[in-house]
């Protein structure tokens, strides 16, 4: 009998906690939602769905012609989605050699990659900015893309390593046996068992460039190459007399994106074990 009830007491407690997490998380979205919906310029309404609740904001952002949303839109898709492809093919090679393979200076190279973790990015800031003016990459996408693709890649790398560690090293010596080069075993066997964990650095590197302000906003100065953050931040700071209700509507279409690529690599988290030992 205690025994059952504490169980119920432990499951309600689970129960409790992930209410309460899952109420922090949806009432700023509901909140932001209920925003965008208001057909003026007020950021509060009588009820969480306002009466009279319209899609004037949204209709607005996508035919307006003073409205550079879809330019913003296009330039944020187009950093996200190289600097998701370049990070997955960059990390897991680095990741590969570093877990396979002994070579002077691996222990260093792994420790550098902590060390770089422990500084805050706000240190590198003018250091980025002098580099970028240098190599001629500033006011450019192709120079956020780089910087976000490099200042990821320790962290990224040290994951998918640890990752790629847990692989049975068995594999690669039976695939060896069977005649496999280096390269097809990289290709063939280990990226198919690590579709997990490069499904996270692929999701979570496509979704920076969506939510990074600081960056953009130092790098970028032309307007046709602000992307969404810094785009929307000038739009309610200057340029709409602070339009709270535009910039929230702005801001609900971001997760869009987002959710189609969580999407489309959620059976990848599910399934990427199972699918790689198949093939291995």
């Amino acid at each position: 009998m205690r025994r059952t009830l504490k169980n119920r007491l432990e499951l309600s407690s689970i129960y409790l906690v992930v209410l309460l997490m899952f109420a922090a998380i949806a009432y700023p979205l509901l909140w932001t939602l209920s925003i965008s919906l208001n057909p003026g310029t007020s950021l509060f309404s009588a009820s969480l769905i306002p009466d009279n609740w319209s899609l004037t904001h949204y209709e607005w952002l996508f035919t307006d012609p003073r409205s550079d949303y879809l330019l913003w839109y296009r330039n944020t898709l187009l950093v996200a989605a190289v600097t998701s492809a370049a990070s997955v093919l960059l990390v897991s090679g680095v990741a590969f050699a570093f877990s396979r393979y002994e070579f002077v200076g691996r222990r260093y190279g792994i420790y550098a990659f902590l060390l770089l973790q422990m500084f805050p990015v706000l240190m590198g800031m003018v250091a980025i900015y002098l580099l970028l003016n240098v190599v001629g990459l500033l006011d450019s996408l192709w120079g956020l893309v780089l910087i976000y693709v490099g200042g990821g890649l320790p962290m990224n790398a040290f994951l998918v390593k640890g990752y790629l560690d847990t692989i049975p090293r068995d594999l690669d010596e039976s695939a060896k046996i069977d005649g496999a080069g280096h390269l097809r075993i990289f290709a063939r066997i280990l990226l198919p068992l690590a579709k997990p964990i490069l499904a996270v650095v692929a999701l979570f590197n496509f979704m920076a460039p969506f939510m990074d302000f600081l960056l953009p906003r130092i790098i970028l100065r032309s307007p046709e190459k602000f992307t969404l953050a810094l785009g929307l931040f000038n739009f309610i700071n200057d340029k709409f007399a602070n339009n709270f209700t535009r910039f929230a509507a702005g801001a609900i279409l971001i997760a869009v994106p987002i959710a189609a690529v969580f999407l489309f690599l959620q059976r990848y988290l599910i399934t990427g074990l199972a699918e790689g030992a198949t093939k291995g």
